[in-house]
């Protein structure tokens, strides 16, 4: 029991972001030799034999915590925090109270997954979090490739809503463009701004938006790639700027968010860190330091499918007891919990 038979992920509606996050978790049980297994997080409810099963390990996404009252050993992950202004009060009060149910679960656990978040979740919604686990890098980012001449794309790969700040991020971008006439811009990603993206930034040569890739495609574009750009603030933890990383790139991101996490020691080598103002000079400033910027190798082995997938099972140890306060555990005279 100690190890569980089987592991349920639940994953996100989107390309990127929480399908990579499964997909790569997936991969890690894979390589400890335990079978694992990807659903959406409406199709939980109707796995309900494995719901119920202690030896099967579950894994929910935000959305699917609704379904830890009625699991056995589940643990529950904070992909990030509610933010009423990209999700509406209504939706921020659902997520808020998913978390205080999974706090309020003897056979559930509460993990987040950055520091950024865990604090966040402690600060404002006087949430406990049993543990930070980093997100995983797909194993497809970590193979040796071959070496590609002439690096000269500017990317951003994500969703293009507001909250991500494109918008903000393309004047200065462009900019750069405009000193460094071999550059080319590329925004990987689709959403609602894109047309608005595209008729409002017409550069010569053109900006060239992609829409959404496969990950194989993505590892492509960041292979040719100087510098990756991001623009969210709030950003929980940034599995993009790891698969920038991996390629080899350098990486603008704001001065805030789970992603600085990701490389402290590069920060203002590899890694550049932008104005949360955005303010265009700023920005420009930073992208420049960035394109200048030495190749120096970052290590990622902590980011690893396996390793973080034995963060979970580490976790998840717990939850073979049934009976726990979770303020204070209580050893017995057997060295057991009870």
């Amino acid at each position: 029991m100690a190890t569980p038979e089987k592991v349920l992920i639940t994953s996100g509606h989107e390309v990127g972001g929480l399908t990579a996050f499964a997909a790569g978790l997936s991969e890690g049980f894979t390589a400890l030799g335990i079978p694992s297994e990807v659903v959406s997080p409406g199709r939980i409810f109707k796995r309900w034999r494995d719901l119920r099963d202690p030896s099967v390990l579950k894994i929910l996404s935000t959305t699917a915590v609704f379904a830890a009252p009625f699991a056995r050993r589940a643990i529950c992950v904070a992909h990030g925090f509610p933010r009423a202004d990209a999700q509406g009060w209504a939706r921020m009060a659902m997520i808020v109270a998913s978390f205080k149910l999974a706090n309020s679960l003897s056979q559930a656990r509460l993990v987040a997954v950055s520091d950024y978040v865990a604090a966040h979740l402690r600060g404002l919604f006087n949430l406990k979090v049993d543990a930070t686990i980093r997100n995983p890098v797909q194993l497809s980012f970590l193979e040796p490739s071959a070496e590609v001449a002439g690096r000269r794309y500017l990317t951003y790969v994500g969703r293009l809503i507001p909250a991500k700040n494109v918008h903000r991020l393309l004047p200065a971008m462009c900019d750069l463009q405009r000193e460094n006439p071999d550059l080319r811009i590329c925004i990987i990603g689709d959403g609602p701004q894109r047309a608005e993206l595209e008729s409002s930034f017409r550069t010569d040569p053109p900006i060239e938006f992609t829409g959404d890739l496969d990950p194989l495609d993505v590892r492509r574009y960041l292979q040719r790639t100087k510098v990756f750009v991001s623009g969210n603030e709030m950003e929980p933890f940034g599995i993009t700027y790891l698969e920038a990383l991996s390629q080899g790139c350098a990486v603008g991101m704001p001065a805030c968010g789970g992603g600085v996490e990701i490389a402290l020691d590069f920060v203002g080598a590899r890694v550049q860190l932008l104005p949360l103002s955005f303010e265009r000079q700023g920005v420009l400033s930073a992208l420049r330091r960035a394109l200048n910027s030495t190749d120096t190798p970052v290590s990622l082995a902590g980011y690893e499918p396996k390793a973080v997938a034995e963060a979970y099972l580490e976790t998840g140890k717990s939850l073979l007891f049934t009976k726990i306060d979770r303020r204070e555990r209580t050893p017995c005279a057997s060295n057991r919990y009870v």
